[in-house]
């Protein structure tokens, strides 16, 4: 059986840098007996041509050993550095001494407020123009304040 050379206007499968798989392609030029350029028989796109690659064998004789990865690091919670900084603030706080809270009141850092949904909390950061960053059992949470 003898083997048909390829020529412009033959279809070769190439890997399409549109459609990002391999399908059938329309040889547009040719270089002595090279594929340079192909169209894409499904978007029509033209560009250069990448031949299908295939998988390579495994060197004979040396095996090639594979560096193991480096042990991961446990993600730590961001959840526990607040909970522990709630912990140790609460050892100090004076409920009677809590401010209630109020989207028009004034705070200032460091003082207790009492948020009817959220519980007691404490100012860790004013934010300007109207907010606040306020420290509670559950987290950290923006407030609204004058």
């Amino acid at each position: 059986m003898k083997i048909r050379k390829l020529s412009a206007g033959d279809t070769v499968e190439s890997r399409c840098t549109r459609c990002k798989t391999i399908l059938n392609h329309t040889i547009v030029a040719m270089q002595d007996e090279q594929v340079i350029r192909v169209e894409c028989n499904t978007c029509r796109g033209t560009h250069n041509y990448y031949p299908d690659k295939k998988a390579k064998a495994p060197a004979a004789g040396g095996s090639v050993k594979k560096a193991s990865p480096a042990a991961r690091k446990p993600k730590v919670d961001p959840g526990a550095v607040e909970r522990e900084e709630w912990e140790s603030l609460r050892l100090t706080m004076d409920p009677d001494m809590a401010l209630p809270y109020d989207m028009n009141g004034t705070f200032r850092v460091k003082k207790l407020v009492a948020h009817p949904a959220f519980g007691l909390g404490i100012v860790k950061l004013l934010i300007n123009p109207n907010k606040m960053e306020v420290l509670f059992q559950s987290g950290k949470k923006l407030l609204r304040c004058a």
